[in-house]
């Protein structure tokens, strides 16, 4: 994975790097332990990623030029900097999690004109998959494959069939960098094989939905896991996420996530909940839904007010904690 870095990121010699990911995190370990020693990037580590303004205080004071941060983490940076605190940075690269458009605009704004790039991975697979480069970065995309990793993008379901530029699918991948598998897969009680055979050849499964268009750019379009069927149609649960995101955001000094939709069964029946740390009303969501331009199936049901979101280590919404929370408390607010 660094060895793919190093053949298409050219970085300077005054370079050097903001690095607060924790180590468990596959990202934190490539991106901020592994990758700068292998260019022999100075780094400056701060240990706590949750803590915005000591991290805007570690910029002013270090001056790195380089950032690698899931999407939350940076948004609370963006969110306490004064002017000048991050002036240094000329690139930041997010991953883990979507980037909402107004990180790009904020990073741009407080950083003095640096890019902010977006990519793609999973822990299976080292981490990265693809990446956006500073000398052809497009905003709302994951980048390109690295070097040495093969991607096809496949009918969901069978027969498997590989898909046009611009059709949705899932994405396979084969590469150096792919694992061999889980530890006791294919035994009894043990998991199942994440690897599907496509042309003569085993590719890993990510379970994520993306497209790719002309160019090989790809789009990230939710976890297979993460579309729910209603009414004959695949509703998106990141895309309603992303739709009240960019209407519903958190209050100065708060930090981390401020809303999740799931999916959940009640009376038999599908429905759609939202999880939220804000004074939201359910017509009040809805609304905006309907001003995203999303169709009158993406319609909630529930609103549920918590103090905070329960969050993994990554820093992403822990939905299976969300739902035992859900079935704890009974139905409705």
């Amino acid at each position: 994975n660094c060895r793919d870095v190093a053949a298409i990121l050219a970085l300077d010699s005054h370079d050097a790097m903001l690095a607060m990911l924790p180590p468990f995190h596959t990202l934190g370990l490539t991106g901020n332990i592994v990758l700068p020693l292998c260019f022999g990037v100075p780094v400056v580590f701060h240990a706590n990623p949750t803590e915005g303004a000591c991290l805007d205080a570690v910029c002013r004071q270090w001056r790195p030029t380089l950032l690698v941060a899931a999407p939350t983490f940076l948004d609370g940076m963006l969110r306490q900097a004064r002017p000048g605190d991050l002036a240094s940075l000329r690139v930041a690269f997010v991953g883990a999690e979507a980037c909402p458009q107004r990180l790009y605009d904020d990073f741009a704004r407080l950083s003095g004109g640096g890019l902010l790039c977006e990519g793609y991975g999973v822990t299976e697979c080292s981490p990265v998959i693809s990446l956006n480069l500073p000398t052809d970065a497009r905003t709302g995309t994951i980048g390109q494959p690295l070097p040495s990793v093969r991607t096809a993008i496949v009918s969901v379901q069978e027969p498997r069939q590989r898909l046009a530029a611009g059709e949705t699918g899932l994405l396979l991948v084969r590469g150096p960098n792919v694992f061999g598998g889980y530890l006791g897969q294919g035994s009894d009680g043990g998991p199942a094989s994440p690897f599907l055979h496509l042309d003569g050849e085993d590719w890993y499964c990510t379970g994520d939905l993306v497209r790719a268009d002309s160019d090989g750019h790809m789009t990230f379009a939710g976890r297979r896991e993460r579309f729910v069927k209603l009414g004959g149609e695949m509703i998106s649960l990141p895309q309603m996420e992303a739709a009240l995101g960019r209407h519903f955001m958190a209050p100065a000094g708060q930090e981390g996530p401020v809303l999740a939709v799931d999916a959940l069964e009640e009376e038999g029946q599908t429905v759609l909940v939202l999880f939220t740390t804000l004074p939201l009303e359910r017509e009040q969501a809805n609304a905006v839904l309907r001003e995203e331009g999303l169709s009158a199936l993406y319609m909630l049901r529930r609103v549920r007010r918590l103090a905070a979101l329960p969050l993994l280590g990554s820093g992403k919404v822990d939905y299976r904690s969300l739902r035992a929370l859900a079935m704890q408390e009974g139905q409705g607010v």
